[in-house]
């Protein structure tokens, strides 16, 4: 595949596409005798994982690692399984900061929802989901 379809494939520019291989968020790509880039199933496949990755936010410098990593072998798996397992503890934090917030905007929006029903707008008191100190009225 060429660069231009591996980027409409996963959605990324060709130029993101080279900073990745450039920084060592994927393997070297293989070229043709012209130099141009030719993504075999390999390599799309570590696009695809890099774009991944990078869309769950993990860290570039954690997908160099984990690449690193793979490609000096096996002895290196377990290294490899720790690094997934912290960057899967990050995600879990984030999900779970994530996932707070939600039940925050969920609660102030419930609140609208009802004051622009009865013209009224209320918190209850013994919340901190309203965004403001328990206690503090809304004027």
């Amino acid at each position: 595949m060429t660069i231009k379809e591996v980027g409409e494939t996963y959605g990324v520019s060709g130029d993101t596409l080279r900073y990745y291989e450039r920084v060592g968020m994927i393997p070297p790509v293989k070229r043709t005798a012209g130099g141009i880039r030719d993504y075999d199933e390999t390599a799309v496949r570590w696009v695809e994982l890099a774009v991944c990755m990078r869309n769950a936010g993990l860290p570039v410098e954690a997908i160099i690692e984990y690449v690193r990593l793979y490609e000096m072998g096996d002895e290196t798996i377990p290294a490899r399984l720790a690094l997934l397992r912290e960057q899967r503890e990050h995600l879990y934090e984030q999900t779970r900061r994530i996932d707070e917030t939600l039940a925050r905007l969920d609660y102030q929006i419930s609140r609208y929802e009802v004051a622009e029903k009865t013209g009224h707008l209320t918190f209850d008191k013994n919340k901190c989901e309203s965004g403001m100190p328990a206690g503090t009225a809304e004027k």
